[in-house]
């Protein structure tokens, strides 16, 4: 058997038991193959056992583990097991924390980063005290790096002003006790990780990306702007990089090219000039190889935020593709395409349910956007409120509300799909059927207009309805009718996320940081707030309710002076691209 540093320690331990108790024998084991050591008495760790107890129950406890949930489950965990070592038995690491070590070390497969759970140099440490103190140490590691990879390595709302994906943080009891019950450490601390195939994807594509080998840089040379109909020599690796068609030595700038550039350009929010400088060329170019791990590795972390459980049937919006997807029982049902918030009015992140669904409904204006666009309107136009669309109407509770009852120029359009939400954003309909054109579609105050609403109502109709549903012909009917509002007998969760990157048949596909949520985690890990960056700020969580009647109540004075005034449309207001 090879020697051990330990062994020394525990041999005077071992020889007082067996003078003590001279009938009771114990063979020290070639291999330790389960994490739960013996009885104190019969392990000789009894030495590690008295330190640990000291430790644990110690003032300065606190100090050694600052999160109170893993400190008050260290101390009862082990306090249950008599302070017997976790990681240590019979003077040996024990095959567990062997695997569990070299999953640490090897954070970076999972899109963490290994200096964050540090593993005590068991080899090095002599005495029960540094050995009672690695174990300690080990442990918290452990129940950090399950931590983040249950919920992630930073607080959503240090990125995000505006998340709620709810919480569903591991019990740090649940964590140990898995563990150290396990026969496979390994695949224990993976069960950590999101179930999800969107982040499994994510996963083998971040471990395909560092494993390539080195790749000559094709990346399109820096230079000179180069305009439609010059030449230059670049064009034809232009070409190239954009799936052209051309010869080696054709150097001008075509109309082929220049509609490729076109494309390019709107989908990263240039001006489609078709003018190739350096924004362009950027785009053109995309991100370096460091670049493309980087962001991988900050939508997995965005995976991790989101509930284990998405349901059985749900509704998924990604964000930065601009796209809505259903899915039931793990398979995608239908897809199209949505308008999502300006980066000044961002859509939120938010898991919630689907509960209704109405036809023809009114849009109550939102109060932020009555005080920062209505009223500074009505102030240089007072007429505005007798030549628009919108009702000025004084509510039950005395207060003073602009509505716009159901039409055709509703900027809900003719079908909204409510799912509450302390944001009190929502899918629905839209007038303004032109702005699905545009690759980049990130016009509105944060709510989410749908391409085919009357489908997307079907297809939701239908899955979570009992009996007969209306298909999109039958709620096209209903149009111009009165109001008419559907309960949802099963309510699929809607999950609004924020994905540029993801993999589609095995292609790894990126989007535009369109809110700069990758370069906020990406400098939030680089920078001295990453050293409490899984602590959430602190949160007032009345703040936004304050916020919202202090906003209200100033603008009920400005509403008193035309509530007599019938009707007021937003359009001239907000701009054509500026619905709700």
């Amino acid at each position: 058997m090879r020697h051990n540093k330990f062994v020394p320690l525990l041999a005077g331990t071992m020889l007082t038991a067996m003078v003590a108790a001279p009938s009771f024998v114990i063979a020290a084991p070639d291999r330790v193959e389960t994490v739960s050591p013996l009885p104190p008495a019969q392990t000789g760790d009894n030495q590690i056992v008295d330190r640990l107890r000291e430790i644990v129950t110690g003032k300065q406890f606190e100090k050694r583990i600052a999160g109170a949930p893993e400190r008050k489950a260290i101390e009862a965990f082990y306090a249950a097991r008599s302070y017997a070592p976790l990681w240590i038995n019979d003077g040996q690491l024990t095959s567990i924390a062997k695997s569990v070590i070299a999953r640490l070390k090897t954070a970076e497969v999972d899109g963490l980063d290994a200096v964050d759970y540090p593993v005590p140099d068991f080899a090095s440490l002599t005495g029960a005290e540094a050995l009672a103190d690695g174990d300690i140490k080990l442990t918290n590691s452990v129940l950090t790096f399950a931590r983040h990879l249950a919920v992630g390595r930073i607080a959503p709302m240090r990125v995000a002003a505006e998340v709620d994906y709810g919480n569903h943080t591991p019990e740090p009891a649940d964590i140990l006790k898995k563990i150290a019950d396990a026969r496979d450490a390994d695949a224990a601390l993976d069960s950590f990780n999101p179930p999800h195939e969107g982040f499994r994807a994510l996963k083998e594509k971040l471990a395909e990306l560092r494993r390539a080998p080195a790749q000559p840089d094709n990346r399109i040379a820096d230079g000179a702007a180069i305009q439609p109909g010059e030449k230059d020599a670049r064009v034809p690796a232009l070409r190239e990089k954009l799936g052209l068609a051309g010869k080696p030595g054709e150097l001008g700038y075509d109309k082929a090219l220049l509609n490729a550039v076109k494309q390019v350009q709107g989908r990263a929010d240039i001006k489609p000039t078709g003018l190739i400088d350096a924004k362009t060329l950027a785009a053109i170019n995309g991100p370096k190889p460091s670049q493309q791990i980087d962001r991988v590795a900050a939508n997995m972390e965005r995976w991790r935020w989101l509930p284990r459980d998405l349901g059985r049937t749900y509704v998924m919006v990604n964000i930065p593709d601009f796209t809505l997807k259903v899915v039931r029982d793990h398979g995608l049902v239908w897809r199209t395409k949505i308008v999502a918030g300006k980066q000044q009015t961002p859509t939120p992140l938010v898991t919630a349910p689907m509960d209704h669904i109405i036809v023809n409904p009114s849009w109550y204006v939102p109060q932020s956007i009555i005080q920062n666009e209505l009223l500074p309107a009505y102030e240089s136009d007072p007429q505005i409120f007798e030549r628009m669309g919108l009702e000025v109407k004084r509510g039950s509770d005395g207060n003073i509300n602009v509505v716009q009852p159901p039409g055709a120029a509703n900027a809900l359009g003719r079908i909204k799909f409510a799912f509450p939400n302390k944001f009190q954003v929502y899918l629905h309909d839209t007038p303004e059927k032109r702005l699905f054109k545009y690759d980049r579609r990130a016009f509105s105050h944060g709510c989410m207009r749908v391409e085919d609403p009357t489908k997307f109502g079907e297809v939701m109709l239908r899955l979570t309805m009992n009996g007969q549903t209306p298909n999109a012909q039958q709620i096209n009917a209903m149009f111009d009718q009165e109001e008419r509002t559907f309960q949802l007998v099963d309510r699929p969760m809607v999950h609004l996320t924020y994905q540029t990157a993801f993999v589609d048949d095995g292609r790894l596909v990126l989007r535009d940081d369109i809110y700069g949520l990758d370069a906020r985690i990406h400098a939030i890990l680089h920078s001295a707030e990453r050293r409490i960056a899984d602590v959430a700020p602190p949160q007032d969580p009345k703040q936004d309710t304050k916020r919202y009647l202090a906003t209200a109540r100033s603008n009920q004075e400005m509403l008193r002076r035309v509530e007599r005034r019938d009707t007021f449309n937003p359009f001239a207001i907000f701009g054509r691209t500026e619905q709700y």
